[in-house]
């Protein structure tokens, strides 16, 4: 009887390690895969699409990936100034915007966030949208992951290309011809800051009917862009 506990055990702990060395090794690989192919889709994009349309259409969504080198310096200053200054500086998580983040949401009904580029790639491109510290644990996972096997041009650039901007509409080509008219390489400062602008909440805030707060934080980005673009130009050198 013993020895059949014994060897039961050991089949479950053998199958259990496979498993984790094989969740493993998958994970690896399909970072090193879209760390040079483009997402095709994410789990967000997918989630949108069942919650709003027929099933025959979910595939409907707007977005068109387009390389690093096709978006505009503005557009990617416009990001980095909205969403993590510090993008070159840190390695995946930015502890000081953490832990003021901690003391203001002590203080304050109104939840700030400490995100930074990388962990919304993490988020973004591997995970289901809903909130839990086990979804959390992962994230840093996959945060660490693309820190290590991606580049950080290679991190903007995924950002640049899965972000939600609207209604079914994801990546900055994909926004800056529907709201503009024109290619993400062609936006100006102004448009570029207002596409930034709704990134902490496009469903709400809107890019062709902007709020006075989402003009506030044009402005506001607008000031910040020519310091993120000496980091973008001194990251490229």
């Amino acid at each position: 009887m013993k020895k059949q506990i014994s060897d039961s055990l050991h089949f479950l702990v053998r199958w259990t390690l496979r498993g984790m060395i094989g969740i493993l090794g998958a994970s690896i690989l399909i970072t090193l895969i879209y760390g040079i192919f483009p997402v095709p889709a994410t789990p967000l994009m997918l989630l949108r699409q069942v919650q709003s349309q027929p099933i025959s259409d979910v595939f409907s969504f707007k977005k068109k990936w387009v390389p690093i080198e096709k978006i505009s310096t503005e557009l990617q200053a416009a990001v980095i100034a909205a969403e993590d200054m510090n993008f070159y500086e840190h390695n995946g998580f930015d502890w000081n915007a953490i832990e003021k983040a901690y003391k203001h949401n002590e203080k304050s009904r109104r939840v700030r966030g400490a995100s930074t580029i990388s962990q919304q790639v993490a988020k973004n491109v591997f995970l289901w949208p809903h909130r839990s510290w086990v979804r959390k644990g992962i994230e840093v996972y996959f945060t660490g992951l693309i820190e290590l096997l991606w580049s950080k041009k290679r991190i903007l650039e995924v950002y640049l290309n899965v972000i939600e901007l609207g209604n079914n509409l994801y990546g900055v080509e994909a926004a800056s011809q529907f709201y503009f008219h024109k290619q993400a390489y062609d936006v100006n400062s102004a448009e570029a800051a207002l596409i930034a602008a709704v990134l902490p909440n496009p469903r709400k805030m809107h890019i062709s009917k902007p709020s006075q707060y989402v003009r506030f934080r044009q402005s506001m980005i607008i000031r910040r862009m020519p310091s993120a673009a000496s980091a973008i130009i001194q990251s490229n050198e």
